[in-house]
């Protein structure tokens, strides 16, 4: 099978996600619209959006427009921290924005309930714990096949696994995973459990505008000295070895050219030396933080 149409099966889950697809972070409203227009009609079977991005309108406009059936599409979208306590409505507004039925897989984004009169602040009287509890309600509605969680660590996910309200384990956790952020042991972790989790920021921060100080992993030497001898693009090695740790990679572009090469990963592989060579490159930098919301959720246990 090639990696254009390789898939992963949830074993928590109904069916299986795409292992390559297009995330729209960042990516403004008309820019948002061509692009998934654009990677749907060049093979994509996989788009990534969240209420918070604020372009759910113009994905849902872009699906329509490539005119590739509904039902050969996965789509995933997230609730946002200041819905936490209105699941539904906040699956409802998502699906009245995107102009779907249903939705593939609906994830937490982050493991922070907060105030939507003041942001700044958490809910009181809320957590995660109570917002998977009506996320799992949702699976018996029909408009949601499967459900997870985002930026979800190892101490968040034992708290919520150990909690008895939790009758459904996560589908998928949607983390930044790039080899200046490999997490090996929140990796190990979901695989344990039955998680399978998705790399966001899979090629890295933007050169031109780094952001916490992280810059754009397609300048790192070890990548330009394995992308030039295997005659690819960075960004082709970098997902190629996100591929090869059994992880899906949602990689975000607007241009066409890249949204075509980042899809063209078929008919080659890292070979077991380049992959311990981007394995080992010593690095650390993340490009989400968390100092805009009231509470930590990276805590440093996934390394």
């Amino acid at each position: 099978m090639s990696l254009q149409t390789k898939s992963y099966p949830l074993p928590n889950g109904t069916g299986a996600i795409p292992a390559i697809g297009l995330g729209t972070w960042q990516s403004t409203a008309n820019a948002t619209r061509d692009a998934v227009k654009h990677a749907l009609q060049h093979g994509y079977r996989h788009i990534d959006t969240a209420l918070n991005y604020g372009n759910e309108k113009e994905v849902g406009e872009g699906i329509r427009a490539s005119a590739i059936p509904r039902e050969e599409i996965w789509v995933t979208t997230k609730l946002d921290n200041h819905w936490h306590h209105r699941v539904r409505e906040g699956l409802e507004s998502s699906l009245n924005d995107l102009g779907l039925e249903y939705l593939d897989l609906y994830l937490i984004h982050f493991p922070c309930s907060t105030d939507p009169d003041d942001r700044g602040r958490v809910l009181e009287g809320w957590d995660f714990v109570k917002t998977w509890q009506e996320m799992q309600i949702l699976l018996s509605t029909g408009k949601v096949r499967n459900i997870g969680v985002s930026n979800f660590q190892i101490s968040h996910l034992e708290t919520l696994l150990s909690d008895p309200s939790c009758t459904v384990i996560p589908a998928v956790n949607q983390i930044e995973l790039h080899p200046y952020n490999p997490s090996p042991k929140l990796l190990a972790y979901c695989a344990s459990k039955g998680i399978h989790c998705t790399a966001y920021s899979c090629l890295g921060g933007h050169s031109d505008s780094p952001i916490n100080g992280h810059t754009n992993l397609t300048n790192d030497p070890v990548i330009l000295k394995i992308a030039e001898a295997k005659k690819k693009t960075p960004a082709q090695i970098l997902l190629a070895w996100g591929l090869q740790r059994g992880v899906s990679v949602i990689p975000k572009s607007v241009t066409p050219s890249r949204i075509e090469n980042n899809f063209d990963l078929g008919g080659w592989e890292l070979t077991e030396e380049e992959f311990a060579e981007i394995s080992g490159i010593p690095t650390r930098s993340k490009v989400v933080g968390d100092g805009w919301m009231p509470i930590r959720v990276f805590l440093g246990d996934d390394e």
